[in-house]
């Protein structure tokens, strides 16, 4: 989920600040549920690659390898934890907040019980690719609804605002730190992981400045 900082540090401004991180329309709020379906799908096609999950992916398989739960329950488990992390940073949560907790790592874990791991060096490939786009395009869907952070992007502009370090690199190192336990704790980094790195704020990026663009799009 490294996709939701990287958007911040882009030059496409997202849209009009909301009124509310509460209230919405129903176009809105539709909006904000693809995005985030969107975003677990392109997550899950990540881990079925099994070429490299994304950073916080990492972390969720490797938690997941030691419990009972799923990848995808993980995820929604370590979302909740991180939400309490907010409370000493004193971040505000929103609507999009609370369901990017809990909706991401539900679609993760729906999309790969109808994905499974291709034989063919090329299509597993192919699943990155596609992984990275769609958490992309689910990014820009649902940042462009200003309902609020996701729970990795509220604990990374927190600890930038208490501690005074860019957010590049309190990114960075909260990144490299959920990666390093990830791959303790057994998650899977690996080729999948550099490129999403690499790609997803160029992806988030395009997404975002699409929808801009986009007639139809009122962001």
């Amino acid at each position: 989920m490294l996709a939701e900082g990287l958007a911040y540090r882009g030059r496409v401004t997202i849209g009009a600040r909301s009124s509310s991180r509460w209230r919405t329309d129903p176009t809105r709020l539709a909006r904000l549920l693809l995005g985030l379906a969107i975003f677990g799908s392109g997550e899950a096609l990540l881990v079925a690659s099994d070429l490299g999950n994304s950073p916080w992916t990492v972390l969720a398989e490797g938690v997941g390898e030691h419990t009972a739960i799923g990848v995808g329950a993980a995820t929604v488990v370590l979302s909740v934890l991180i939400l309490a992390a907010w409370i000493p940073l004193r971040q505000r949560p929103g609507l999009g907040t609370i369901l990017n907790a809990l909706l991401v790592g539900v679609a993760l874990g729906l999309v790969l019980e109808v994905v499974s791991t291709p034989d063919e060096l090329v299509w597993r490939y192919a699943l990155v690719a596609a992984g990275i786009a769609l958490v992309g395009l689910g990014s820009g869907l649902y940042l462009a609804t200003r309902l609020g952070a996701g729970p990795r992007d509220g604990l990374m502009l927190g600890l930038h605002r208490r501690t005074g370090v860019s957010v590049r690199l309190v990114r960075t190192l909260l990144e490299v730190s959920v990666v390093a336990a990830g791959v303790l704790l057994g998650g899977t980094a690996g080729i999948g992981t550099l490129a999403f790195a690499l790609l997803i704020g160029p992806a988030v990026q395009a997404a975002l400045a699409l929808l801009r663009s986009a007639p139809a799009a009122e962001l």
